[in-house]
């Protein structure tokens, strides 16, 4: 893997425009993990990916285990999302950012692997479910009752 990579520039530039689809949505409601944080994410794991693929040339005695890195990215994006969540006594916060974080590097995984119209739809699904399910999800209470605001800390 050396010399001009006109390829893998390609994948991590789709995995920018990817993963700022949907920071924009994040950053455009004022939710963490905006704009910028979603196409670093995404555009870290498609990297991570196409090194796990590429970078890393089988010798004699040794063997590539590209599923390693894939294991340590969702690890990685999983350290990530429990550092947005904050929890009280009455109320979680944060859950549905460390859900996006989770989706935007298995976007960028998926751009890594070349899975180009599956990332697509996964990308533009997911803005989908923030966008638009946003007022169906403030709707929906657990036993049918009316929803409650939480309680001031």
């Amino acid at each position: 893997m050396q010399g001009f990579d006109a390829q893998g520039m390609v994948q991590v530039m789709l995995a920018a425009v990817l993963g700022g689809l949907i920071g924009w949505e994040r950053e455009r409601s004022g939710r963490d993990a905006g704009f910028r944080t979603n196409i670093l994410i995404a555009t870290g794991a498609c990297l991570f990916t196409i090194l796990s693929i590429r970078g890393f040339p089988l010798n004699g005695s040794a063997s590539q285990d590209t599923a390693r890195v894939a294991a340590q990215i969702v690890s990685g994006v999983g350290f990530l999302g429990a550092g947005v969540m904050f929890r009280t006594k009455h109320h979680t916060k944060g859950l549905t950012t460390a859900a996006t974080i989770w989706m935007v590097a298995a976007i960028g995984m998926t751009v890594g692997v070349q899975a180009y119209s599956l990332a697509m739809f996964t990308a533009v699904f997911t803005f989908v479910i923030l966008h638009f399910l946003r007022p169906v999800s403030k709707t929906i209470t657990p036993n049918g009752r009316k929803k409650q605001p939480p309680p001031p800390n």
